[in-house]
């Protein structure tokens, strides 16, 4: 039941996990596998086939991509772990870029044939612009010919010398031995202590008394001795570790987890979020503290709309407690909503809960005030409170659509909003000149793959065409001309 999903687990024990990057790094599969292990599921999905947890959307199916970003958790060896399954194909990269704010790291999973790709290069630059602790899970570590020691290289000299292994292939990619906490095993390359020391050096320059300590007894140092100092250099960008898996043998998922359990943060380890309060100039940055007996301050990070579910929306509790019949307030709404139903989600499966504590992930159905990047709280004291903008990418390849049956224009209006509520890299445009509806995106595949979800969710057909351009005449340059005016119709006439 809900209330039980809720009692095995703290603040403490959550972990938030973003895994973003290329379209065909694996990312579907390796959640699958990470489910698997955990015991939420009992056999894996196959994106082939469709079916599995985080691709439900008929489209997604139909493509066999992810297309937009879905939420599903696990509870594994004391911890409750928020997996974030996002798109990798550039079009749809606002997907990705929206869930940063409810997670505390992003794990770009890379291809180990297809190497370092253009998204996974612009994730890793993104979030450590937005200062979330990153790790990078090298993926399909089993497939013939891979340059495994060529790929490290090569991550070290994009991104600097913080992208360290934290484990280390073995077996030809059939396993994974640690290179952190028991560094006696043998890898497919490089040394299991080499790793571990380099490890060591990275976080031990970040507290100066912890390094003082090592110079004296060497490398003895124990696991609980450097967490906090690893902790303090992933929320630095001193520290980027690198973990090798297989999401289709499931190499490496144990040791992945483990990783997640042992190192990487919390809710109340991570950096705080870029809250501010006030508008414009005035506004100041606002600490929200995951306390959960203060005021609860929630940031809606994702919306799905669907004309039989309804409007779903998706936050982030960073503050508080939100209980199943709190009155919680939309930004700077006056009149509060009542939460009728509190939802834990896996997937397109919905769970009932009867609270949600700092840090988890949480959902509410049917509140139409509710809109992407809102701020939910219980208080006035917490009005004007918004996150520091994300930098999206800027929509400009356009479409002009119009309803293809007469008399549908208003639902297709609909339609349109509800679509665009969803994506934020989607706008819509009205051209008052030409009468001409725009819907811009990120790109052909953007509009084309919007336009179809909108067909089968609203049952509306459009058409449409390039947009149309408003021409308009001007003066560009001085002249002279001459005329004379002459005109007799009776009278006088008139002559100049």
């Amino acid at each position: 039941t809900g209330e039980n999903i809720m009692s095995r687990y703290t603040t403490e024990s959550i972990r938030n996990i973003a895994l973003v990057g290329q379209s065909g790094a694996g990312k579907t599969t390796l959640t699958e596998a990470i489910l698997l292990r955990a015991g939420a599921i009992s056999e894996p999905g196959s994106v082939a086939r469709g079916t599995t947890v985080c691709d439900f959307d008929p489209l997604e199916k139909e493509y066999q991509h992810s297309l937009t970003s879905s939420v599903v958790s696990t509870d594994h060896a004391g911890i409750h772990v928020n997996l974030i399954d996002t798109p990798g194909l550039p079009d749809f990269i606002g997907q990705a870029l929206s869930c940063f704010p409810a997670v505390e790291t992003v794990a770009v999973v890379i291809n180990a044939q297809a190497g370092i790709e253009p998204v996974a290069r612009r994730m890793l630059d993104w979030s450590a612009q937005r200062k979330l602790c990153r790790m990078i899970i090298i993926n399909q570590i089993d497939q013939p010919g891979v340059d495994l020691p060529g790929l490290v290289n090569d991550l070290r000299e994009q991104f600097g010398p913080e992208c360290l292994p934290i484990n280390l292939p073995a077996g030809n990619g059939s396993e994974v031995v640690d290179c952190f906490f028991q560094p006696d095993g043998t890898a497919d390359f490089s040394s299991v202590e080499d790793a571990h020391t380099q490890i060591v050096d990275q976080v031990v320059e970040v507290d100066e008394d912890l390094m003082t300590v090592y110079l004296e007894q060497g490398s003895a140092l124990s696991p609980e001795q450097l967490h906090d100092p690893f902790e303090q250099a992933l929320r630095e960008g001193h520290l980027v570790p690198i973990c090798f898996v297989s999401g289709e043998t499931g190499a490496g998922v144990p040791e992945l987890l483990h990783v997640l359990e042992k190192l990487m943060p919390n809710p109340l380890e991570g950096n705080p979020r870029p809250f501010l309060k006030g508008e414009g100039d005035d506004a100041k940055p606002f600490f929200a503290t995951p306390d959960p007996s203060s005021h609860v301050v929630a940031h809606v990070f994702k919306i799905t709309a669907d004309p039989f579910v309804g409007k779903l929306s998706v936050f982030r509790i960073h503050q508080g407690t939100v209980m199943k019949d709190s009155a919680l307030f939309v930004g700077n709404g006056r009149k509060p909503f009542k939460v009728g139903h509190l939802l834990k989600l896996q997937g397109k499966q919905q769970t009932e809960i009867e609270r949600g504590m700092p840090g988890d992930i949480c959902a509410v159905a049917k509140v139409e005030d509710i809109h992407f990047d809102a701020v939910l709280h219980d208080s006035h004291e917490e009005d004007h409170l918004h996150l520091a903008p994300l930098d999206f990418p800027v929509p400009v390849f356009g479409l002009a659509i119009a309803a293809k049956n007469r008399g549908e224009e208003q639902r297709l209006s609909q339609a349109l909003q509800r679509i665009a509520e969803e994506d934020p890299c989607l706008a819509i445009e009205h051209n008052t000149a030409l009468n001409e509806t725009v819907l811009r995106g990120l790109g052909d595949l953007h509009l084309r793959f919007a336009i179809e979800r909108m067909q089968q969710r609203f049952n509306v057909d459009a058409a449409t065409h390039p947009p149309r351009i408003a021409y308009r005449e001007t003066i560009s340059r001085p002249a002279e001309g001459h005329f004379r005016h002459k005109k007799q119709t009776g009278g006088a006439g008139q002559f100049g």
